[in-house]
């Protein structure tokens, strides 16, 4: 029988294969889905089998074809499932400003037909600046073209602070937004100084670690650009409030032309320079009004649009059983920052802190989800109690008026339990605010006396003195034995000095593993937890007191020279861009990890105790 199941078994799964082996699937792709006018694309459609015929691309308006179809040949083998693909390929060239959708292809396998997908292209303006230079090439911001000037322009490089609104009420969310515009080479930002958002409640939205750079017209040229940080505010104080100009000092990589054809023939045409670059975004505005008068008495100081539900475990206890509501408020807004609404239990029962659990997420509009509140009370009498509605007063932002939510009433029916339901209530301030429930006297507790005999004392005998004595001559003679070794505890600041390199060398071991495997995140977090933990020991200060702006003045302190110091954040700022920019990932790892460990072993020698 046994065998009958397993043939059956092994006969539906090969099955199974054959049927996901002749699925036909059908998709098309364009690289890239943003281009110049002038711009060429790749157009490609693909296929998991060569049995093809009557392939068909329907006219495609908006672009020359360059070339094609060119068809390519793929096979894959994945855990023993080989795939085979046949592809068919189109250079277009973009010839007019739009947004494009080329109809699906279709093709037949055998006796069926099968329709692609639609591709979505966008063709931006040309470049009306004489000056770009290959803004519509490249990667990532990065222009192959060469200059032999050492500066960049504003035009060519530069940063926009935008709000999503400027004319808002107290605790309503605003999206704030840092973006990087280039046509140059881009290598990172020695240093980021950032607002400190006074008179806002801000919270950064966490942004993917592989961000995207995208082709972009703005104000008539082609730049590419990726969104740099996010933060919502709530603005916490009406009248007109400012966000100072963030600074960004950007380090950009220029190829330098050489003039002299000599000079030029032995040294490869021209070598690549840096240049050092200050971004200042200017300050903005934002006009915050109060909200208007006529709160409700139990407003909760929330802002944004709320739902809210309730429910409660049982309404027929016995006493000393718990009884839990559960309010729920749903929505988008300050959730943060609303406060508990109040549950109003019967005299009877006893209350303790409600228990909070927040479940939502930052989004641009402010906070969404969920916030979700269980109130705990314990009956300690039998009876019928009515809990009231739980009231529940917000702003409404679209309506731009207060809304008051109202959960049910609920009736709970308490039955008299096990044992002596005569406690207290706790909930009291003060003396006088103590209860007795269902008595009036509490008799005092009796307990029996053991008396001893006339002289037999405990004070003042032996075994009194030697309670003292013993634990007193334990502890002289342990601190005499370990004093070298709490000698040498003492001291921990010296000892974590001197581990300070071999820490650092373990953990770059650690970050050469990750670099073998590419794990390209895990890498780079390896190597910034060597070089912010090796300067943490090294100096004895902890990494949550340390910043690249008092880093320089305390290797000072220490005799490092403005070379070394300078080396070392640049390898920090190299280790922080370098995780989120484009371009060849293993080279930017091998680097970094060379830059890390050359200025590790150069630091080691020059900080002196």
């Amino acid at each position: 029988m046994r065998k009958i199941v397993f043939l059956w078994m092994a006969l539906f799964a090969t099955a199974l294969c054959s049927y996901a082996d002749d699925k036909v699937t059908f998709t098309a792709s364009a690289a890239p889905d943003v281009v110049a006018v002038g711009d060429q694309l790749r157009l490609s459609y693909t296929v998991n089998t060569q049995k093809v015929k009557d392939f068909r691309v329907p006219s495609i308006k908006g672009f020359d074809v360059l070339m094609g179809p060119s068809r390519s040949y793929s096979r894959q083998n994945f855990n023993g499932n080989v795939t085979e693909n046949l592809t068919y390929t189109y250079i277009l060239l973009a010839k007019a400003e739009g947004e494009y959708t080329i109809p699906g292809a279709t093709l037949s396998v055998g006796k069926d037909q099968y329709l692609s997908n639609s591709v979505k292209i966008k063709v931006l303006p040309a470049d009306q600046s004489s000056n770009a230079q290959g803004a519509g090439s490249g990667q990532g911001g990065r222009s192959s073209s060469s200059s032999s000037v050492t500066s960049i322009s504003n035009n060519d490089l530069f940063i926009t602070a935008t709000l999503s609104k400027t004319n808002v009420y107290e605790q309503e969310a605003i999206l704030l937004t840092y973006k990087i515009y280039t046509v140059v080479d881009l290598r990172g930002f020695d240093n980021v100084k950032l607002p400190d958002f006074k008179g806002f409640h801000s919270q950064e939205v966490e942004l993917p670690n592989d961000r995207r750079w995208g082709l972009e017209h703005y104000k008539g040229r082609n730049y590419h650009s990726t969104i740099y940080r996010q933060f919502v505010l709530f603005p916490q104080q009406s009248g007109k409030l400012t966000i100072d100009a963030a600074r960004f000092d950007a380090s950009v990589e220029k190829m330098e032309e050489i003039v002299d054809p000599f000079e030029a023939f032995f040294n490869g045409g021209g070598g690549s320079i840096q240049i050092k670059k200050t971004l200042m975004t200017p300050k903005l505005t934002v006009d915050v009004k109060s909200l208007p008068a006529g709160k409700p008495t139990d407003f909760s100081g929330g802002v944004g649009e709320f739902t809210i539900s309730s429910s409660i475990n049982s309404t027929d206890v016995k006493t000393n059983d718990a009884i839990t509501i559960k309010l729920v408020i749903s929505g988008t807004g300050n959730l943060k920052l609303v406060s508990d609404p109040e549950v109003k239990f019967p005299e009877d029962f006893e209350v303790y802190d409600p228990k909070v659990d927040n479940k939502f997420r930052l989004t641009n509009a402010g906070l969404s989800g969920n916030k979700v509140i269980e109130y705990l009370a314990i009956p300690r009498n039998a009876g019928t109690y009515k809990i009231p509605p739980i009231k529940f007063s917000y702003f409404d932002i679209k309506s731009r008026s207060y809304k008051t939510l109202t959960t049910e009433e609920y009736v709970v029916q308490v039955a008299k339990g096990a044992g002596n339901a005569t406690q207290t209530i706790a909930n009291f301030t003060n003396k006088e605010d103590l209860k007795v429930l269902n008595e009036d006297i509490r008799f005092i507790k009796q307990n029996d006396v053991k008396l001893m005999p006339k002289g037999e004392y405990f004070y003042g005998s032996t075994t009194y003195w030697l309670f003292y004595l013993i634990p007193g001559i334990l502890f002289i003679t342990c601190f005499v034995l370990y004093r070298k070794q709490i000698a040498a505890n003492a001291n921990v600041a010296r000892v974590r000095t001197k581990k300070a390199n071999k820490v650092a060398v373990k953990r770059m071991k650690q970050a050469e593993k990750l670099l073998a495997a590419n794990k390209k995140d895990e890498f780079y977090d390896e190597v910034l937890k060597a070089l912010w933990g090796y300067i943490s020991d090294k100096l004895n200060i902890p990494v949550s007191r340390l910043s690249k702006d008092n880093i320089e003045e305390e290797l000072l302190k220490y005799g490092v020279s403005d070379d070394l110091i300078k080396e070392f954040l640049n390898a920090l700022n190299s280790c922080e861009f370098a995780r989120f920019a484009p371009g060849d990932a293993n080279q930017a790892m091998d680097k970094v990890y060379t830059e890390s460990f050359e200025v590790i072993s150069k630091m080691e020698n020059s900080i002196k105790h």
